[in-house]
């Protein structure tokens, strides 16, 4: 397949100064990204993921022309990001986390309004994108509302939107649930996917929410220290350090340890129980079995954390 989205060799250095002394500075480099190579093929929904500094944000700042590498090549849809900026503005997505792209101080209808003019898209299409996003993302109630007023979780829906009314070839998402309440993930979630599957729009996610990832990506990289150390299904990273996920279980009154195949007890608060199984595995089976067994209140699946399943990789060998 073609690949829409190129890096090879990649390497992002950043000259840092260092006070030392009253009128001594120190100056020192730091390699954020360190010889990084992938493809991600047109359509491809990816999720790229590391520890907070890890230089997942370099990576994608260098995507979108917003940083030059220090070295290697990137090439998107074709173009070098960084000598035709404006150029790939025009074929790309962007959601930043906390940086919102819309106008704070006017309503949200009014900022989609100035993103049809500045990238030129034709009233009917724009009319056609905005009347989907709308209702996928449930925005109708919120057009007439200052971007300030706005939640984080609505914010959030808004930028999805913004980010797409122009038709883009490639959608960066950073965080995309961020602040979001488990219905409106779902709602996201299942909006991204219907557009993956109808627009052909290809995605790099990233994300500290594995449910994300699990949903939406049947491939996943991981970037640590700069290197990406693992390129693969999600399953796979998983085997690699031996990862577990946690399901809570809240009983009617206190009991021993519970006694469930494929799960090992690891805390126990009265009547709370915490049973670790393998992040890999499905929890239907594990739910099934205590609701059959025990008295059962209540219960809920805990995801590993992405440090959690980077750390585990090292220490298992992988990587």
């Amino acid at each position: 397949m073609e690949a829409l989205i190129r890096l090879d060799g990649v390497e992002k250095v950043f000259d840092v100064r260092k006070r030392t002394g009253l009128l001594r500075r120190e100056r020192r480099q730091v390699r954020a990204v360190d010889g990084i190579s992938f493809e991600v093929p047109r359509g491809e929904m990816v999720g790229y993921i590391g520890p907070n500094g890890a230089g997942k944000s370099t990576t994608i700042k260098m995507l979108t022309g917003i940083l030059t590498p220090s070295g290697g090549r990137v090439r998107v849809a074709g173009i070098d990001p960084a000598r035709e900026r404006t150029r790939l503005a025009h074929r790309i997505g962007v959601v930043f986390g906390q940086r919102t792209t819309l106008w704070w101080d006017l309503p949200l209808k009014d900022s989609y309004a100035l993103m049809r003019r500045m990238y030129r898209i034709p009233q009917a299409r724009y009319a056609a994108n905005l009347e989907r996003c709308v209702e996928l993302l449930e925005l109708e109630k919120l057009l007439d509302v200052p971007v300030r007023q706005l939640s984080l979780g609505q914010r959030m829906r808004g930028d999805i939107a913004a980010a797409l009314l122009h038709d883009p070839e490639v959608l960066y998402l950073d965080e995309p649930t961020i602040g979001l309440d488990v219905v409106s993930k779902a709602k996201v979630r299942a909006f991204l996917r219907d557009m993956n599957a109808e627009s052909g729009t290809t995605v790099l996610l990233t994300t500290h929410d594995l449910q994300d990832i699990e949903q939406l990506c049947e491939r996943v990289m991981v970037i640590d220290h700069g290197r990406l150390v693992y390129d693969g299904p999600l399953s796979g990273l998983h085997s690699a350090g031996g990862s577990e996920r946690t399901l809570v279980v809240d009983l009617e009154r206190g009991l021993p340890p519970l006694d469930v195949p494929g799960a090992r007890v690891v805390k126990v608060e009265g009547p709370r129980q915490w049973l670790a199984f393998p992040a890999e595995s499905s929890a239907a089976p594990l739910v099934a079995a205590v609701a059959a067994k025990y008295p059962l209140l209540d219960l809920s699946v805990r995801e590993p954390d992405i440090e959690d399943v980077i750390a585990r990789m090292y220490a298992g060998g992988g990587g």
